[in-house]
């Protein structure tokens, strides 16, 4: 696998990409604001996704009654799908290890520059809410 900048969100990261067909992975991408790497596997599984109804253009079913709790203004619904599996690393330890192992440029790329880059938590408001 390779390391190459990417974008995700509006933030710079990284990701990994296939360098052969026999790479073990198709793909991974580092999120900064959540500090977890993204594994996308090449076996896939069946798994239950909620997908929009279509009408017959083709478009999203609207609803009539407006908005679903979720917010969401269209029918769904429940389908089978094929899906690659997905694996989460959070440790930054072990980020750095899979990044060695897997990477044939990790020595080279400074994919550490993006490790430490997490969202900023907003600051919390002092004092009371009302302002006398």
């Amino acid at each position: 696998m390779l390391l190459v900048t990417s974008t995700w969100g509006n933030k710079k990261t990284f990701r990994l990409i296939p360098a052969t067909i026999e790479a073990p992975y198709n793909e991974a991408i580092y999120d900064a604001d959540l500090g977890v790497l993204a594994v996308i596997g090449k076996e896939k599984k069946e798994s239950l996704q909620m997908v929009p109804k279509l009408n017959a253009l083709g478009d999203p079913e609207m609803l009539k009654i407006g908005k679903r709790p979720g917010g969401k203004d269209y029918a769904e619904s429940r389908q089978t799908m094929e899906t690659y599996y997905e694996y989460y690393v959070e440790n930054k330890d072990e980020i750095i290890n899979i990044i060695n192992m897997l990477a044939l440029n990790a020595d080279t790329y400074e994919f550490a520059q993006y490790l430490d880059q997490k969202a900023e938590a907003p600051e919390k408001p002092t004092g009371s809410i009302l302002s006398i």
